[in-house]
């Protein structure tokens, strides 16, 4: 035990060389880090902070299903995400009478609250060091040998920790410093979840895909669930009979605001980085797998854009695809312009030079350089083959129904689809795979097809959508490329000397007492820092905050990411003072969206929604200076909930 304090020690030491990087275990907090958040403007104890026996902050910020953070805003059960967080289940109660994407969702009463599928909110109640015991088990059980061991190790933990906390929630094991530590956490679960409020895309994603990762934006980006327990405050499936949740903890709200310099925290869960990678990691990324991920998903894009501009059904059936193949289009454009603009790999090489010293006569990296060359062209060769038969369609879960026999779900798919969409995406997704992909890795249907029609893919697309779409999207099988590429790395693989790497890294800043966070992994974490303004470009300032005023300058009714609601616009030239977003340096990521963003006190001041595109070499490497934190202030939620929505009842239950 008191070997693991004094690692924990070393872990966080020397942080004052960082400021703003960091997403911090909160329940590792230790006196270092505590008085370098003190020392940048907290004005809270650590405790109240992170505390497993008595209330604390963390006890109001929830894991909305692992993609998105929430938190809880009243003692009746009301927690407030980001509006993108809640897309997919906006989407998915919206019809063409109903369409509570385009005009938005206001439950006056709870009556009107609209019950969300497969919607998962998770409590943190205790985290457990483990380290021990998965070492151990996974020493027994010769995981080195047998990668896919590692499963049953955490199987076995779970099962094991699973029993001795029966009937207080669920638990999770998750790995951190690439295996180096391993750390439980007790979840208490809760499955009724109701969407309260909603409002339409033109506030809350105002300016689209075009101001995505961009600053200055203008997006009232958040919408509010409501938790519901059975009757005696147990979780509970959905029932009529259910009641709100009373949480252990609320977060209080602020309306004062905050200037540039002001302190500011945000607790969430992020989902994943990689800054441990290599230089040869990044740089496999910069030129293999973004280029062919964005430019697919962009032409992907285009082509359903193109019916969703001519068929408001399309748009409905399609809105949240495309949402979402948008937002992942948008970052690995902007992870490569990052990449390059910021020397990433040539940053990264530098710091394995300093490693090469540390290791000495070791020649892992070099062995590791080495494999990354070995099998680009094969990694290359699976990146076309998932953006074109894997990910190209949306026909996979209709032709597994199919292939399952179960008609009545096939058919339910299919009616989730247009097939005038999806015969143009196939289209373009057989063309570019039959130009990308070797011949030998075709299979047998598309091989016999290409070869009949002479390579014409409009005839083959048309014997597709005859009876074969089961036959196209199963006749390559990734089972063929991962043969060729064990044969490749045959003797030690490309993953296991990346592994070696990063302990190395891990052990290196260990010995040398260096600040060291664990990469992010769908935990909680803390991260603290500054409203502070951008300078992205030289000769260009960006103030740290917009408001209302900037929306109407923006505005565009030929536009629809900029278009306004007759009523919205009106409401807004009214009050063209009133905040929208602002800027921190907080260090965020992916699974972030919807973090509170919290003053010194501790204070709910706004939601972490977005990043800015200098920052989005962050995954793998974090750039102090431009890095920043987009957030919706929360006195533009309150002012749409008070102005335009009128929903005076739930801003008594959120204000009292």
């Amino acid at each position: 035990m008191k070997k693991c304090l004094f690692v924990a020690a070393l872990l966080f030491c020397a942080v004052s060389a960082f400021a703003d990087e960091g997403m911090w275990m909160i329940n590792t907090i230790d006196r270092a880090l505590e008085k370098r958040m003190k020392a940048t403007g907290l004005k809270l104890d650590a405790k109240m902070l992170y505390d497993e026996e008595n209330e604390s902050l963390s006890d109001a910020v929830v894991a909305l299903g692992f993609s998105c953070t929430g938190s809880m805003i009243s003692l009746d059960g009301l927690m407030i995400t980001n509006h993108h967080c809640a897309y997919h289940d906006i989407h998915a109660l919206s019809t063409r009478e109903h369409n509570y994407l385009e005009d938005g969702f206001w439950a006056m009463t709870r009556g009107d609250e609209l019950p969300v599928k497969d919607q998962s909110v998770y409590f943190l109640k205790k985290v457990i060091d483990v380290t021990e015991e998965v070492s151990a088990l996974r020493d027994s059980l010769d995981v080195a040998s047998r990668p896919m061991a590692m499963r049953r190790v955490y199987r076995l933990i779970e099962d094991k920790y699973g029993k001795a906390f029966v009937g207080q929630g669920e638990v999770i094991c998750s790995s951190y410093y690439n295996g180096n530590k391993y750390y439980l956490a007790l979840y208490q679960v809760y499955r009724d979840v109701r969407l309260v409020a909603a409002p339409p895309v033109c506030i809350a994603s105002f300016g689209g895909d075009t101001d995505n990762w961009e600053w200055p934006q203008h997006k009232g980006d958040f919408a509010i669930y409501r938790i519901y327990t059975a009757p005696d405050g147990s979780p509970a499936d959905y029932s009529p009979e259910n009641v709100p949740l009373h949480p252990k903890k609320v977060l209080t709200i602020s309306q004062s605001g905050l200037k540039d310099g002001d302190f500011t925290m945000v607790i969430g869960y992020p989902g994943r980085t990689n800054r441990f990678a290599s230089s040869y990691a990044v740089e496999e990324i910069v030129q293999i797998q973004n280029p062919i991920q964005a430019q697919f998903r962009l032409d992907q894009m285009k082509i359903m854009e193109k019916w969703m501009n001519e068929d408001p059904d399309v748009r409905l059936k399609y809105a949240d695809r495309f949402f979402s193949l948008s937002n992942v289009q948008e970052i690995r454009e902007g992870e490569i312009y990052c990449y390059n603009r910021f020397d990433v790999v040539e940053a990264k090489r530098a710091e394995e030079q300093r490693l090469q010293k540390w290791l000495g006569n070791s020649d892992l990296i070099f062995r590791l350089g080495k494999k990354y060359e070995d099998v680009a062209a094969i990694n290359q060769q699976i990146v076309y083959f998932q953006e074109t038969l894997v990910r190209g369609t949306n026909l996979h879960r209709y032709a597994n129904a199919l292939n399952r026999g179960d008609s009545l779900m096939a058919e339910k798919e299919l009616r989730s689809l247009d097939l005038r969409v999806e015969r143009d995406l196939m289209r373009y997704a057989l063309r570019q795979f039959y130009r990308n992909v070797w011949r030998e890795f075709w299979g047998g249907w598309l091989t016999e097809a290409y070869d009949r029609f002479g390579g014409d893919v409009d005839a083959i697309v048309n014997e597709v959508f005859e009876g074969h779409i089961s036959d196209a999207l199963s006749s390559c099988k990734i089972v063929a490329f991962n043969e060729r590429r064990d044969k490749i790395e045959a003797g030690v693989s490309k993953s296991s000397l990346e592994r070696q790497f990063k302990d190395a890294v891990y052990q290196m800043k260990l010995t040398r007492r260096e600040p060291m966070y664990p990469d992010a992994n769908s935990t909680m974490r803390i991260t603290f820092g500054k409203v502070r303004p951008l300078q992205p470009r030289d000769a260009v300032s960006l103030a740290s905050k917009t408001s209302v005023a900037g929306i109407l300058e923006k505005y565009d009714p030929d536009n629809y990411d900029f278009t306004l609601r007759p009523e919205v616009r009106d409401l807004l030239e009214k009050n063209t003072s009133v905040p929208v977003n602002f800027l921190t340096d907080n260090d965020i990521t992916g699974g972030n969206s919807g973090s509170p963003v919290l003053n010194a006190r501790g204070e709910l001041v706004g939601l972490a929604f977005d990043g800015n595109k200098e920052s989005l070499s962050g995954d793998t490497y974090f750039v102090e200076s431009m890095n920043r934190c987009i957030c919706v202030d929360i006195r533009y939620v309150l002012w749409i909930l008070r102005d335009y929505a009128h929903m005076d009842a739930l801003l008594s239950e959120i204000l009292p």
